[in-house]
């Protein structure tokens, strides 16, 4: 049994990461962090799920800290955009900087396991600046010796979002369309949402319990077609 922590609870990953917990038959207690409160919080057992909400985010690492039990597991889907932070610089101060303060709060208080929800071909040796944010995350939380650290790195996030995205959105739609198709047209660059979502608790749950692959015993990145695989397990028994 686990209990877990999630941020980026209300996204469109995230959203569903939350739904995954809260059905899971090994997930004791999920406490978020979020700055509306998530969908899922009007249905879910209050035993089951704690939401702290609040558009003041230099105060969610020291709830992060007094959570008791402590976190086995951190999830982080936390993310903004350039439009809405107002600019690549104030993302990545967000973005990054957020996700660092919290996955450092969360080994502080103990946590063993922490499960980045990042983007394929991040690199901090990237030229194209999203890119490289990402890959600075992953390298700066990597960094943090967490005793497993699982990184997840999907393609295009197909599936929908609630705010308005117009050219992302033709995007998906073209990964739909290639889905209905024949699913090996999509699954190489494209994931659903859900299915992304069902990955990241598998793999998370299977790291604290030292369930990885040969070679990925303090460092699990999750690809394309490992999201898949998982997803499609976690469907069929979570």
């Amino acid at each position: 049994m686990a209990n877990v922590a999630l941020i980026g609870c209300t996204g469109m990953v995230g959203s569903h990461i939350l739904t995954s917990l809260l059905a899971h038959p090994g997930v004791t207690r999920v406490d978020t962090l979020s700055r509306r409160t998530p969908n899922a919080a009007s249905s879910a057992p209050q035993s089951k799920l704690t939401a702290f909400v609040s558009d003041k985010t230099e105060t969610w690492a020291s709830q992060l800290s007094a959570l008791s039990p402590t976190p086995d597991v951190f999830i982080s889907s936390f993310a903004t955009t350039r439009a809405n932070a107002g600019g690549f610089e104030n993302q990545y101060k967000i973005e990054h900087g957020l996700n660092i303060e919290l996955a450092r709060a969360a080994r502080d208080a103990g946590v063993k396991v922490y499960v980045l929800i990042s983007s394929a071909n991040a690199s901090k040796d990237s030229s194209i600046p999203y890119t490289r944010m990402k890959g600075e995350i992953e390298e700066d939380v990597k960094a943090l010796g967490f005793d497993r650290t699982v990184i997840v790195r999907p393609g295009l996030i197909s599936g929908t979002r609630e705010e308005s995205r117009p050219l992302e959105a033709a995007v998906r739609f073209i990964a739909g369309w290639a889905g209905k198709l024949h699913s090996g047209l999509k699954d190489g660059w494209a994931q659903d949402s859900d299915v992304i979502a069902r990955a990241a608790v598998k793999a998370g749950l299977r790291a604290l319990e030292g369930d990885v692959p040969a070679g990925s015993e303090k460092v699990w990145r999750v690809d394309g077609s490992q999201i898949i695989a998982l997803g499609k397990e976690a469907a069929a028994s979570p």
